[in-house]
Parts: structure tokens; C-alpha cells; sequence
């Protein structure tokens, strides 16, 4: 964290800008995971999820600092570190299965690592991280931070923590590690792509817990963030006990992997959100996704993620038209078997 926070009397007028308006009314009803324990002190309503993963990273960083995340990952937690003067740095994949890699990070959480950056349920590769992972990844966090004299603090980002199938719900990764920032869009759950609304929640009991809503209340106003739309705080805030119908998204996955399995391709099981994350049936990803298209599938090549020789497949569609690409897929395949 850094060494010197903002003075008080500006941490308090920016309070009064972004919260002690009527305007704020998406701070006082927390979604269901967050209820029970998350006082109002401890939120900070962000411009979605990339904003409030930026204001985490920047609030427990500084520059030369080191963020680790796990592969595959979301392309632009790059730009997000960057721009605090952080680097980031990636642990190798598992795969097939895509649990975090934890042997290889622990290797690599050296002493100027302060902040370990992760996505459950994830993008792009649908797995849940389980409570075994996040159990030996708390472990291994605790360890490392009395080792070197300083918390690392978890930013978890968590956007499609209401899209999880079988009935189940995804471990949350701050029931597990204290000093965790817990980062979430309304966008998936509510399905209100680009409405721009989420939050930060600081664990109490995090480190700096009493000053890091005011950090990050100063980081908004001179970065350009400000507060979210007053309106869309208005909406949201009453929609804190429902979802979107998401159940939409695990009948097209199941026919999405029903049929990419029967044709061979290896892919692991989405756990949750709307993407599948299938193995190239070449080395290639990109030449791969060149020859989809002469199908008219449209895939996004795992390199951007961190990883070679997948492939990611959004079905976040109606699924009529999930059904209209299964004949498609059937062809693509068919035409590496010649």
C-alpha cells in the first residue's frame, strides 16, 4: 500500500461528493454474498468491474511493485497494471482443468509481489475455482506474508460470480483470505452490458480496511472515474435480490460441450459464466480460428489469454441460434479429419 495516504479533509470531501447524496442509493443494499458482514464504509460503487479492479490495483500497488495473476486471464488486467507503474507478471496454466497453477506460484511470489490478481468464475475457461484452491492459495499468501514482513493483498474479480451451474454456488474467495478486495459488475447478473455499475468491497479486516474507500474515492476523482451514473445506481439498487434468468446460459453450455465432446474436441467442463474454452484441433489457435470462419464461427484465439492452442466461444445468445451452430461446428470438424 502506499506509503502516504490522502489527506483527511480530501478523503472527506470526495465522501461527500460520491456517497452523501440521494444520487448514491446502490451503497446501501449489497447483493446477497456481501450482506451479512459488508458495512457501508467498506463498499466503493465503481464504473463496473474494470474500474473497480483499476481503483484496487492502484489503492495496494506502487510502482516497480509486482501484480501476479494466473493463465488464461483476462487481456486487460495488462493496461490495468500498467497504468499504476505495477508490472505484472504471469504464472503458467493447468490445464486441462485450469485450476490455478499454485506450485508455480508459489515459485514466484517474491518479496515484490504486494497484490495477486484473480478471476473466479473465469474468463475465458468457465472453471470455478474450487475451495480447495482458494484453501491452499490463502495458505500460501499467509505464508509468503510473514515471510517477507508485508500483506499481499487478493483482488478478486468476480463479474460472473451469479453464473454458476448445477444449482451451486462458487466459493468466495474473501471467506478465505482476509486482506481480500472483491471487485463485481451488476452487467452479468442483470444482464446490463454496458451500464458500467459495480463495486469494490474491502473485507473487514483487510489491511488498511479504514482508509482504502477513501484511497480509492480519490483515485475515481482525479483518474476521470467520478461516480457511477446516479440513474443506473437508482435501477440497481433495487434489483438486489434477483438475477437476469441466467439459467439460459447452462442449457447452451451443455449443448455446446455435449457436441464438442462427441466430436473430440478436449474441454474442460464450464463451472459457470457464458464461455467454453476448447482445445484447438490444430497447434495453431489463430489459423484455427481463420478456418472457423469459413463456417461462420466466429472464435477468439487463446494467445490474447495467455495461453496457445485453445479457443474461446461465448454463448451469452439465444439459443436457437446455439442449435444453428452445432451443424457448423460438425463441418469444421470434419474438415481436419481429411
Amino acid at each position: 500500500m502506499a506509503d502516504s495516504a490522502l489527506p483527511r479533509s480530501a478523503a472527506r470531501m470526495c465522501s461527500i461528493i460520491h456517497w452523501a447524496t440521494p444520487a448514491c442509493p446502490a451503497r446501501r443494499s449489497l447483493p446477497k454474498p456481501c450482506r451479512p458482514c459488508w458495512p457501508r464504509k467498506s463498499i466503493f460503487p465503481t464504473t463496473g468491474a474494470a474500474g473497480a479492479i483499476a481503483h484496487a490495483i492502484r489503492a495496494v500497488t506502487q510502482p516497480g511493485d509486482e501484480v501476479l495473476t494466473f493463465a488464461p486471464y483476462f487481456p486487460e488486467y495488462g493496461p490495468y497494471v500498467a497504468g499504476t507503474g505495477a508490472v505484472l507478471r504471469v504464472v503458467p496454466p493447468q490445464a486441462p482443468t485450469f485450476q490455478p497453477n499454485l506450485d508455480a506460484f508459489a515459485q514466484m511470489l517474491t518479496e515484490k509481489v504486494t497484490c495477486v490478481l484473480i478471476n473466479t468464475p473465469n474468463n475465458p475457461t468457465g472453471v470455478v475455482y474450487s475451495a480447495d484452491t482458494l484453501t491452499r492459495m490463502a495458505a500460501i499468501l499467509t505464508e509468503k506474508s510473514a515471510q517477507y514482513g508485508h500483506n499481499i493483498f487478493l483482488v478478486s474479480d468476480e463479474p460472473y460470480r451469479d453464473i454458476v451451474f448445477d444449482g451451486k454456488t462458487g466459493p468466495y474467495p474473501a471467506a478465505f483470505y482476509p486482506h481480500t478486495l472483491t471487485c463485481f459488475s451488476y452487467s452479468k447478473s442483470l444482464s446490463l452490458p454496458g451500464e458500467r455499475l459495480g463495486y469494490v468491497a474491502v473485507r473487514p479486516g483487510c489491511e488498511g480496511e479504514d482508509i482504502l474507500v477513501d484511497m480509492m474515492s480519490q483515485i475515481s476523482r482525479f483518474t476521470g472515474h467520478n461516480c457511477p451514473p446516479s440513474i443506473i445506481q437508482r435501477a440497481v439498487s433495487r434489483c438486489q435480490k434477483v438475477t437476469s434468468d441466467l439459467s439460459v446460459y447452462q442449457t447452451n453450455m451443455e449443448l455446446l460441450y455435449e457436441k464438442l465432446t462427441a466430436l473430440g474436441f478436449a474441454v474442460e467442463r464450464p463451472g459457470g459464466t457464458f464461455y467454453i474454452f476448447p482445445k484447438a484441433l490444430e497447434e495453431d489457435a489463430n489459423a484455427f480460428c481463420q478456418k472457423a470462419r469459413e463456417f461462420d464461427l466466429l472464435l477468439v484465439p487463446s494467445d490474447s489469454f495467455g495461453v496457445k492452442g485453445y479457443v474461446r466461444l461465448a454463448y451469452c445468445i439465444d439459443t436457437e441460434k446455439v442449435k444453428r451452430s452445432l451443424p457448423a461446428f460438425e463441418k469444421l470438424a470434419a474438415a481436419y479429419r481429411k
